[in-house]
């Protein structure tokens, strides 16, 4: 098993009081360990690049807390070359921008599908990003905002950039970023309401080993209507190959594990 080397590595001890340092708002409020490790694991998944983004909810800390963090984690040994905070709207994602950028041309190419589950109709619907034109322009204007960083930024240098986004489903533009493979999407001006209520949900999930001891770290977790799960099933398919096959580049993680069950709720919050 092929887990995080201590002996050429920080101590899980040091990975968590980088976390408590920098992000914790005082020690009642400091992020508990389990949470600082995984959040650690987290990081160190984007970048080996297998996962676009983490969205970074742990608390209150803003970008200038997760930019010490990040620096932090390069003075440990922990990170050999820089990452980015994008803030969108109020909250913070810790990016590689040229794993991101290919992620967001792929997405260009329609390798990914949406389902809109807008209050309106009685039932969530596939559709493709040529029927939203308005997010594939938003698509291809973050592909550019993060190629101008890739430019100016030294590789190593932990950034931080800011995208307005007053008109944006911040909903679907997550879902893009953290790379699912099937965002929801939904008609902004009904509100936040949708029609997922009592409707049965294959949620999937994906999970790799890290620290020896530890709990693996959630690296996806994402649903799909249980009724288009068989229309979106080639999709779903690539992108488990496209994540295994990055999976084998990499050895600081083992065992990764894609399962999914069926579930049904009074209501669903996106």
């Amino acid at each position: 098993m092929l887990l995080l080397d201590l002996m050429s590595s920080p101590r899980p001890q040091l990975l968590v009081a980088a976390a408590q340092q920098t992000l914790g708002m005082g020690k009642r409020r400091n992020p508990p360990q389990a949470i600082c490790l995984h959040l650690a694991g987290e990081v160190l998944a984007v970048a080996r690049g297998l996962k676009p983004a983490v969205l970074y909810d742990c608390n209150c800390a803003g970008a200038s807390e997760l930019q010490s963090y990040l620096e932090e984690l390069q003075g440990l040994g922990f990170l050999n070359f820089g990452l980015h905070i994008l803030e969108i709207g109020e909250n913070s994602l810790i990016v590689s921008p040229e794993h991101v950028c290919q992620h967001l041309e792929q997405v260009l190419l329609g390798t990914i599908a949406f389902v809109d589950v807008s209050s309106c109709q009685p039932h969530p619907s596939v559709c493709s990003l040529d029927q939203l034109q308005d997010l594939k322009a938003l698509v291809a204007e973050i592909i550019t905002h993060l190629q101008g960083l890739q430019r100016d930024l030294s590789p190593s240098a932990v950034s931080h950039s800011r995208l307005h986004s007053s008109d944006w489903n911040l909903c679907t533009v997550f879902g893009i970023l953290l790379g699912y493979p099937v965002p929801y999407t939904f008609h902004l001006n009904q509100g936040d309401d949708n029609c997922l209520a009592l409707t049965p949900l294959r949620v999937f999930t994906a999970r790799i080993s890290w620290l020896l001891g530890r709990p693996p770290i959630l690296l996806y977790s994402f649903s799909v209507p249980e009724s288009l799960f068989p229309g979106l099933r080639h999709i779903l398919n690539t992108w488990e190959k496209d994540l295994r096959t990055r999976f084998r580049t990499q050895n600081d993680f083992a065992d990764l594990s894609i399962s999914s069950e069926i579930v049904t709720l009074p209501a669903v919050a996106l």
